[in-house]
Order: structure tokens, then sequence, then C-alpha cells
């Protein structure tokens, strides 16, 4: 498996720190508001990443932060007449509504900075005893120039960033690329006690020390949006870095922008969509699939009627799952025969093509055109004299694309019209040549999945109950 390294600018085979394992970071979502579908894509690929390299067998340790402290949190308190607390913890409840509506998986530890305190003071005076960072009139600042390679993510040097530098009227620190670690009380913020004063910390300062307490001073993977390589990560890598004496990623993956009308969507342009928006109109899965539609890499477009053709694919693709389960209600208990198990061998082929894309920098574009061509597949072969074990194998090849992209799981109650046409003309027939048991069953099919029939003199009605 090869991955763009954003640390070196070209890919590289993954080997992790640990044979068989993989600790994975991932920057999480500041809780002041609902996350837009820009945010949301981060947060979808790098859980398809997730997935793909548990399919492969690795054991991931996977954290995603809360950034609980925060101006934008202060303000929106002030606006809504409540404490930050309260902010941070309605829009984390409301992140797990629309994360898990979008198909992303829990975070096996989803850190918050108001509850990782000890462990930041902790952080910044290691690096004040180390030389790496200086107090000033309760504010405390890195030093970028006890850094030498500062400035290596983002393909800077020092000199031409603080060419670029200025330092604000209000600031006092040394240096214009020196960056805060912590930041003295103001009036009607929060605060936290520390050894220079009351006081909050910095942003970057938070991802390290979470990093550092759960995954350790050396992580394989750390990803995020292209616009957190300047200047948050690269300041991840100079604090980490600094203090551990040990190289913080070895990986640094960083996803394209979703553009609308072609201009970065972000909440500070006003261009944005909430994912909470979006759910009043689409299927979130299919929102999904439409961002797994680009290598995640590349910019992507949004658009409604690109949403609108990602659910018919979506649609598409459940057809053939559903097609599957289908006939496997009727399907004979008979040996897998010679054309048989040359098809399963074609899916089989295409799942190896699938994989070769996933191991080509998480190409979920090609991934995804080889698990249509598993459908074509699907939809030419299998009918009603395909045999029991094939159709059950056929079925299990489908799943585990789907499984890694983290899609055909949102379903699985609902039977599309198509569907429940199919088995009342089933029905009909069975009634037609009184098989009264078979007739029977696909009642009792449709009621289960909450279809109530009405037997008319010409027709068959049908209403969702």
């Amino acid at each position: 498996m090869k991955l763009y390294n954003d640390l070196t600018n070209k890919k590289e085979e993954f080997i992790p720190l640990t044979e068989g394992e993989v600790k994975m970071y991932c920057c999480g979502p500041t809780v002041y508001n609902f996350f837009h579908v820009g945010n949301g894509r981060a947060f979808a690929v790098f859980d398809v990443l997730r997935r793909y390299l548990i399919y492969k067998g690795y054991k991931v340790k996977y954290v995603q932060n809360f950034t609980d402290v925060d101006d934008k949190i202060i303000n929106r308190a002030k606006q809504e007449g409540i404490s930050a607390e309260q902010v941070a913890d309605k829009y984390i409840e409301e992140y797990f509504i629309d994360s898990r509506a979008l198909g992303i998986m829990d975070a096996d530890f989803h850190p918050r900075v108001s509850q990782t305190m000890p462990e930041i003071i902790k952080f910044i005076e290691d690096l004040i005893a180390s030389g790496h960072a200086y107090e000033r009139q309760g504010d405390v600042y890195f030093d970028v120039s006890t850094f030498p390679t500062y400035g290596r993510l983002s393909g800077q040097s020092i000199y031409e960033l603080q060419a670029g530098a200025r330092i604000d009227i209000n600031e006092i620190k040394d240096d214009p690329l020196d960056f805060a670690l912590w930041k003295a009380k103001k009036e009607d913020e929060p605060y936290w006690e520390s050894p220079w004063g009351q006081g909050r910390p910095g942003w970057h300062i938070e991802c390290s020390a979470m990093c550092n307490k759960f995954l350790g001073e050396s992580i394989d993977i750390h990803t995020g949006g292209y616009d957190l390589i300047f200047p948050h990560h690269e300041n991840e890598i100079a604090q980490s870095e600094a203090r551990n004496n040990v190289q913080f990623a070895k990986y640094w993956l960083h996803n394209g922008y979703i553009n609308v009308d072609n201009v970065k969507m972000s909440k500070s342009l006003g261009n944005f969509f909430t994912v909470r928006d979006i759910a009043e109109k689409f299927d979130l899965e299919a929102v999904r699939l439409f961002i797994l539609s680009v290598q995640y890499r590349n910019p992507i477009n949004f658009s409604d009627e690109s949403i609108i053709q990602s659910a018919a694919a979506l649609d598409r693709l459940y057809n053939a799952k559903e097609n599957l389960k289908y006939l496997l209600g009727t399907a004979q208990d008979k040996p897998i025969d010679e054309n048989e198990k040359a098809w399963l061998n074609a899916l089989i082929a295409r799942l190896a093509k699938f994989e070769a894309a996933m191991d080509d920098d998480l190409n979920t574009a090609e991934a995804l055109g080889e698990m249509f061509e598993m459908v074509r597949e699907l939809n030419s072969f299998a009918n009603e004299k395909t045999s029991k074990a094939a159709l059950e194998e056929a079925l299990n090849i489908y799943m585990k694309p789907a499984g890694i992209l983290g899609i055909l799981s949102g379903r699985e109650d609902i039977l599309l019209d198509e569907d429940i046409s199919a088995l009342i003309e089933e029905r009909q027939k069975a009634r037609k040549e009184k098989n009264f048991k078979r007739a029977d069953e696909i009642r009792d099919i449709l009621k289960d999945k909450g279809i109530i029939l009405e037997d008319t003199a010409n027709s068959v009605k049908w209403k969702r109950g």
C-alpha cells in the first residue's frame, strides 16, 4: 500500500512503526456549530482509510479530538446566553448525530481540550525547561528559532516565512513566527490555573498534547484538511519534536477542498452547507458516495446535481445487493457448477482490482469504478437458477468493498419500490399456480418490512405501514 506523504511530497510504501499496528490521529471539529460538508470530507475519507487498514489486518488505534476551548465557542456562548461548556456539549452531541448519519465510525478516543489541561500544561512546562518556549506577561510562546527545520511540511523556510510575517501591535512575542502555547486570561472568558497565571491554551498545543497522551510520542498517520498544513500542523511538528526529540508523525495526509462554484467552501466565506442542512434534502449516504467519488487529494465541486447523481448511483449499488438477497430467498441447495465458479472468479478479480486502487493512495474513485463493474457482473449472471452457495459467496464478495467504503448498510429494513413490485408480481404468480405457501411467505416478508397489501378484484394495492 502506498500513501502520498505531504512531509516528503511523494508516494511512499506504508510501513507502520510497529508491525501490525497503526496509530492514527485526525484533527476534529471546533464545536461551536454543526460541521459543514467540507469538514465532513476529511472525516469521511480518513474513516475509509481506517476501515481499509482494519480490512488489511492492522490493529488501528484512532484518535479524533474535539476543540472545546476556542474564541468561536466563547462568542457563540455570549450569543446564546449559555456557558462555553454548554455550547461545546451541545455541538459535540450534534456532531455524533451527523457523523454517524454520514457513516463515520466513532474514534477509539475523542479527547476534549478541557479534559486534557494537565497534559497540556505539562507539555508547555517541558518546552520552557528545554529552552524552546518563553513566558511574557502570562502568555507563553514557542520560540521558532530553536527549531531549525520549521516549515518543512509546508515547504517554506524560516527565512521565507519571516519575510511575510508581522507582529500585531498587541502582541509581546519576540519574533513574528513565534506562536502562542498559552494565553493569559481575558475578561468573561473561561480560564484554568497554570504556572504562568490564569489562562487557556493556544490552538496548536492541544493536538500535540492529546496525541502524546493517547498515542505516544510518535504516530504513524496524521490527517486533516489541506488548510491545516500551515500553521496548525507545522506548529504541531515543531512543538512535539522539540519536546520529545523523535519524529512526531511518519505520514501526513491531507484532503483537498470541497468547492462551491469552484471556490473553497468555508464558514469564513459564508458559502458553506452544514451536513445537517444537506440531510434535509438528501440521503447522507449519497453524500458520502459523492465525497468518495473523487480521490481524496483532489478538489471536488459541490452541487445539488452531483448529489442527485450520487443518489442514483447508490440505488444501483443497493439494487444489486437486494437482488442477491431476493434470489437467496428461493435459491436451491446444490453444488456450485463450473459456470458459477467462473463467475465468482470474475468477482474475485474485480475485488483484487478494487484493492489495488485502494492501495494506490486510497483512490476511491477508481475503486468505486471496480465496484460498479461488480454490479454489472452480478446483474448479468445471477438469476433464479443460480445455486444458493454461489449467491451467498457472491454477496460476501460484494459486501467487502461496501464495508470498506462504509456504504450499503443503511437500508437493511427498507425495500425499494421496484423490489416491492417484484415480490408482489412473484406472489401473484404463486397464487395462480396455487403455490399458496410461497404466496403467504411473500406476504409475511412484506409485512415484516412494513408493507401492507390489499387484494382487490383486479390488482394488488400496497402501502407502507
